[in-house]
């Protein structure tokens, strides 16, 4: 597959002509109807005035002078007008992506399923710089996706960012901006001129034949053309007349047409004007600028770029905090659970035996203390000591003691594995509510405990 140009590949609405040679608007029909409304008058004045005044100056050869200079002005203005509608008039090449300078991801917008966040594109729509000392807002193009330059504006008919962009005159079919301003005001008064011309040698014919005729309606009769002139320029100095002197004004104001009306009714500070003979200076005296596309290039291949970042995160809940730490809490919980319920085991069997009233000396406490500090059952070392004794009473307290430890001991060991079984089978959601249902679990585990120590002692 052969490679494509760049006029071939053209997202814009443009329109080429000659291998991309020549680019016009989207509207470049309307040139056809704009070359007929200058084409044809002159060929009428040439035809039915200009060939009857060959004879009318004193001044040999000076009626054919009239004639010619009639078409060739009429040529200039042509060129003007091709100059003005079929070149680039400064788009401004649009990019294949964002600017990366200026784009921020942000991870904190989208989550999907699974807790992974796309980034999304985070960028500002406008952003200042100085021109002349003066902060100018500048905004972003989503469709060229660029900041357009200063004076620049996006044109919605032929789909381009144009650099000092005027206007898009449908007449030329083709923006008008910094690379055809120039050409577009010269076509434009040259036209006003050609107008005045025609109109006054239309009427000086008039003024012959009513010098030869005597009266006016005879003078009309004769040459009905040269009245049909007279009122299409007339008619025609009021537009390219009235346009020629608004341009005028432009330029010494150093202005755009999208400006002026735009910006009207702002009492803003002009900071591109220089000065009216300086502005004046800058639209006809300085070098046009080389286009910024080569039309007929081949297209380069996109150089694939990589994915944007994507930060993966654990999936938020509305848990009230952090979902690590309701975890962590829950495994503290359950810890806690277990040691609960041991202490218990531990506390009843205690109070059980100074019940009993034993006849043996007080049991050491110290002993006490340390299986519940230490969280674990009374061992045989204890029974023992209270064996020495020599008295029954204590030996059967400690068998039963020794009984009701390793009931309290298997009551222990089933609240771990109550305890883990929480552990694994709860999720974050619903973990606190299943705490409370085990503690309640544990406790009944306890008190069945306690109840076995009694029947055991019975």
């Amino acid at each position: 597959m052969a490679a494509k140009r760049v006029f071939e590949a053209w997202k814009g609405s443009n329109k080429f002509l000659f291998g991309g040679r020549l680019i016009f608007g989207p509207d470049a029909k309307s040139l056809i109807v704009t070359l007929l409304l200058i084409i044809v008058p002159v060929i009428i004045f040439s035809v039915f005035v200009g060939r009857h005044l060959l004879h009318q100056f004193p001044l040999h050869y000076a009626g054919y002078a009239v004639l010619v200079l009639a078409v060739v002005f009429n040529i200039y203005v042509l060129i003007l007008l091709s100059l003005t509608s079929s070149r680039d008039p400064g788009i401004i090449p649009r990019n294949l992506h964002p600017p990366e300078e200026e784009i921020h991801y942000e991870s904190s917008v989208t989550v999907d399923i699974g807790g992974r966040q796309t980034p999304s594109l985070q960028f500002p729509r406008s952003k200042e710089v100085m021109v002349n000392g003066h902060p100018v807002k500048v905004k972003y193009c989503d469709t060229c996706m660029l900041y357009r330059p200063p004076r620049c504006s996006h044109c919605s008919i032929c789909n381009n960012c144009v650099e000092r962009f005027d206007h898009h005159c449908p007449w030329v079919g083709q923006c008008i901006g910094l690379r055809n301003y120039r050409y577009f005001f010269m076509f434009v008064s040259s036209a006003t001129i050609l107008c005045i011309y025609v109109f006054s040698f239309s009427a000086f014919y008039i003024k012959v034949l009513l010098d030869r005729e005597g009266t006016v309606w005879n003078a009309i009769k004769e040459s009905p053309a040269s009245v049909v002139l007279m009122v299409y320029c007339f008619i025609s100095l009021w537009f390219v007349g009235g346009l020629t002197g608004f341009h005028l004004y432009l330029i010494a104001t150093n202005q755009t047409t999208y400006e002026n009306f735009r910006y009207r009714s702002d009492d803003r500070i002009n900071v591109y004007s220089r000065g009216c003979l300086n502005n004046f200076l800058e639209v006809f005296c300085t070098q046009v600028k080389p286009s910024r596309n080569n039309f007929r290039a081949f297209v380069q291949e996109e150089v694939p770029r990589p994915p944007p970042p994507v930060i993966a995160r654990e999936p938020e809940q509305d848990l009230g905090g952090d979902a690590r730490s309701k975890v962590q809490d829950d495994l503290d919980i359950g810890e806690d659970l277990l040691k609960l319920s041991k202490r218990r085991n531990i506390e009843e069997i205690y109070e059980d035996i100074q019940s009993r009233g034993s006849n043996g000396p007080p049991h050491n406490t110290s002993d006490v203390d340390s299986v519940l500090n230490s969280g674990r059952a009374p061992t045989t070392r204890s029974e023992a000591r209270h064996s020495n004794h020599g008295r029954s009473g204590s030996w059967e307290i400690g068998q039963e003691t020794l009984a009701s430890s390793n009931v309290s001991e298997r009551s222990a060991v089933v609240s771990k594995e109550n305890g883990q079984e929480i552990l694994a089978s709860s999720n974050v959601s619903e973990r606190s509510a299943e705490i409370g249902q085990e503690i309640l679990a544990s406790s009944n585990v306890s008190d069945r405990s306690a109840v076995v120590s009694k029947e055991v002692h019975q």
